[in-house]
């Protein structure tokens, strides 16, 4: 709608031309950006705004999981597909840190050697490609996640930390052959 139409005199929303001030959560939003191409944007991909609290690439992060739907034990070094927010990539599981009840929230085990079917934990998890991700405190779409493997969802959970990679320096895994 370009201009109000006598017609549609129950329709109270803004016209096409009209600009929203704000957008609220779960608005959908369309915006270009200088220099950025279409073709160069890819899933995953999060727009900040870089001078207050700028998304940048996670390291590392330790979450909390629930385990829901795995045939058998979750050790260290499993690495399943994570979907967060738009972006799907694979991560390792590096370090398994705690056994916790669900019901209470306390912990149960130090450095469990292994979770199943039924168990919460929280993981030190490592992204092997680039991944934004947040708090889910501070960011709840971009800090809950699904895990997949075996072609189905076999567990949930949300990032309670994250460790940011520096800005301006490029971090190398060193010892990974490709």
């Amino acid at each position: 709608m370009i201009e109000r139409s006598p017609n549609l005199d129950w329709y109270k929303g803004p016209t096409l031309l009209e600009a929203l001030q704000e957008a609220l959560p779960g608005d959908n939003v369309g915006f270009n950006v200088k220099n950025v191409a279409v073709k160069d944007l890819k899933r995953g991909f999060v727009a900040s705004n870089s001078k207050d609290d700028p998304a940048t690439e996670a390291i590392s992060f330790i979450s909390l999981v629930i385990i829901m739907n795995h045939p058998g034990l979750i050790s260290n070094g499993y690495t399943p597909v994570l979907d967060c927010h738009t972006s799907y990539n694979a991560v390792k599981f590096s370090e398994i840190l705690t056994k916790i009840d669900m019901r209470s929230g306390k912990e149960l085990e130090r450095e469990p050697k292994f979770l199943k079917n039924g168990d919460a934990g929280t993981v030190k998890m490592l992204p092997t490609k680039p991944m934004v991700v947040e708090t889910f405190a501070q960011y709840p779409r971009l800090g809950r996640f699904a895990v997949r493997d075996l072609r189905q969802t076999v567990s949930v959970g949300v990032i309670k930390q994250r460790e940011k990679k520096p800005t301006g320096i490029k971090v190398v895994k060193q010892g990974v052959k490709n």
